[in-house]
């Protein structure tokens, strides 16, 4: 009788994990299905925000680096460029790849042509080789080198401008004589202090405090 109650029990614990595994989410999980979402604003040259399902969503664009915006003039020029590409109101299709530490959808966005690759291809931003994967790397490396063959954008320097990521890597508070950065001082979020403060100092000019394009800078220290 006692062998008897063990080999049920064994049977019982079996059922229950074969449930179990049956009901777990599967490893990997494949990334969402494309979508149709609004263009709402354009932040730079590789970040927007859009509208999908009544909510707003920010886009950071993927296997895509752009210049930054203290990079002048070409952060400036590839945030035009792509403004050009999608005016407030467009309708795009979106093809999310992942989420970024920042809770922004990795995605490529598709208007009638692939925004990202043609970014690339115009000079107008990097193939972002840490990050290509899931990407058509071999198309926007192809797309690359011909922007650089023929001097596009940020190709018109010489073996092409600084990339964004080595720019990054310089002080987090530095002084920018490009005259597009107010005082020639870029600050980041975490040393302003206060939310009220980071707003002022978007209103005189600190756009890239602004990073989403929603008009308000700094969310983060909102309280």
């Amino acid at each position: 009788m006692a062998r008897l109650r063990r080999a049920l029990n064994l049977c019982l614990l079996a059922m229950a994990a074969s449930s179990a595994l049956a009901a777990a989410p599967p490893t990997g999980t494949a990334p969402a299905a494309r979508y149709r979402a609004t263009v709402l604003s354009v932040g730079d040259g590789d970040t927007l925000r859009v509208q999908a399902g009544g909510r707003p969503i920010t886009i950071r664009l993927a296997c895509i680096d752009a210049p930054e915006t203290a990079q002048s003039p070409w952060g400036e020029q590839s945030r035009a460029y792509l403004l050009q590409r999608l005016p407030r109101g467009r309708a795009v299709s979106i093809d999310p790849h992942t989420t970024d530490r920042y809770g922004r959808t990795v995605a490529e966005v598709i208007s009638d042509i692939n925004i990202n690759l043609v970014m690339v291809e115009d000079g107008q931003a990097f193939a972002y080789r840490r990050h290509l994967r899931g990407c058509d790397a071999k198309d926007y490396l192809d797309a690359e080198f011909r922007a650089s063959r023929h001097r596009h954008g940020v190709w018109q320097l010489e073996g092409g401008i600084t990339r964004p990521w080595d720019f990054r890597r310089g002080p987090s508070t530095v002084l920018i004589p490009d005259g597009t950065t107010p005082g020639g001082r870029r600050y980041r979020c975490k040393e302003i202090g206060s939310h009220g403060r980071a707003q002022e100092l978007l209103r005189q000019g600190h756009t890239y405090l602004d990073g989403n394009g929603d008009g308000e800078a700094c969310e983060s220290l909102r309280r």
